[in-house]
């Protein structure tokens, strides 16, 4: 499991395929416990907070990308 602080340090491309990769993992998991019995049944709960830690890493640096352009823009503007 990754800290947050972990997750900032990688770039776009790492954290995409970290997110599609914790995603089959989930998908994996879902279905070991609908047809057989999971050894740590907390893996599932594990790997949706994995997800949503590297979505968040995601939007906040789309939001910041989106406010250094509306900022960018505002300054051109004014000049």
């Amino acid at each position: 499991m990754s800290k947050a602080a972990d997750l900032r340090e990688q770039n776009d491309e790492q954290l995409e395929m970290l997110l599609s990769e914790v995603q089959s993992n989930l998908f994996r998991l879902r279905l070991q416990s609908e047809t057989e019995r999971l050894e740590a049944p907390s893996e599932i709960v594990r790997a949706k907070r994995e997800i949503a830690r590297i979505k968040t890493v995601l939007r906040l640096r789309a939001i910041e990308r989106e406010r250094s352009m509306v900022d960018s823009a505002t300054a051109a503007q004014t000049a």
